[in-house]
């Protein structure tokens, strides 16, 4: 069993996503600028890029293992095959709906909970000494490094849970989202892929039409899945509990084959860096990758 006191804790760790701002974190700590870290989780929902695992390898091989950081890929399942599966209970993506009278809606989310936070969680308690049922002692906790940077200063949040205590360096050292890909590119990590689930129906139009114009295999992937849920999860209508409605992974709520994906945002037409705009505007938001504990969806 750990144990510490009030003010120091049992160790620190580093939510991974493998995206922009948590690699430059892992970078930052295994190079001696920032304090040691003891862990790196990186929560897999089964349907990342190829390239979020092809970086998170080279991470793991020549930024983590050298400075004897521990890189755990924890996981809750596979959030495509489970949403196609009839056997299983499935934690709804927020999927954008066309109701019968032809109003709209979205479903409820609940995969940022199931498939990112609750293996980190699990792995925690597991690191810890207590896992799940076991009660944590007060004043046993860890230190939690989360990626965001100056111009996301608004998606930092407290832990929900006592034996967790969030962190945010990248708002410490006051970098923005430009500032990561800046010293990335100097260390040689220029390439450093967007984190988020292939199928998220927060991508914007310029992600959607990356994944088409440079991974077809993966676009083929997930027009398919947007096809599959058309009426909703498998579960859902195994169960007698079919969507009013249909379903759609575009907020077009037309197949994603044939949605307007080509349409340059404002930000793009403007010739801004779409990467750091905020908009209100649904159509023109173009947002960054997915963060365990900072789903873009919070925004939308």
């Amino acid at each position: 069993m750990t144990t510490t006191t009030n003010a120091e804790p049992a160790f620190r760790c580093l939510s991974l996503g493998a995206g922009v701002q948590s690699s430059l974190l892992l970078i930052l700590a295994a190079q001696g600028h920032l304090p040691k870290i003891d862990y790196a989780l990186f929560s897999d929902t089964g349907w990342e890029p190829q390239a979020v695992y092809t970086h998170l390898d080279r991470l793991e091989r020549e930024v983590a293992a050298p400075a004897r950081i521990k890189v755990f890929k924890v996981s809750s399942g596979n959030i495509r095959n489970d949403a196609l599966d009839p056997g299983h209970r499935f934690a709804s993506m927020p999927l954008f709906i066309k109701n019968p009278d032809g109003g709209n809606g979205m479903t409820r989310r609940q995969c940022t909970g199931e498939y990112k936070i609750k293996p980190l969680k699990a792995k925690v308690r597991e690191l810890l000494g207590y896992p799940y049922p076991a009660r944590i002692p007060a004043g046993v906790f860890v230190e939690q490094w989360i990626g965001i940077s100056r111009d996301e200063f608004h998606r930092a949040k407290d832990a929900d849970v006592r034996y967790m205590r969030n962190r945010f360096p990248l708002l410490d050292l006051d970098l923005t989202r430009e500032d990561c890909l800046r010293i990335l590119a100097e260390n040689g990590f220029e390439n450093t892929p967007k984190s988020s689930c292939l199928g998220c129906p927060f991508h914007s139009d310029r992600q959607w039409r990356q994944i088409r114009d440079e991974s077809p295999a993966e676009w083929a992937d997930v027009v398919a899945f947007d096809a599959a849920i058309r009426a909703g999860s498998a579960r859902a209508n195994a169960t007698g509990s079919p969507l009013l409605g249909s379903a759609y992974l575009h907020r077009s709520r037309v197949p994603l084959d044939q949605a307007p994906i080509d349409r340059p945002s404002r930000a793009e037409r403007c010739g801004q860096q779409p990467d750091v705009l905020h908009l209100a505007d649904e159509e023109n938001q173009e947002k960054t990758g997915c963060s365990p504990w900072a789903c873009r969806g919070d925004a939308a």
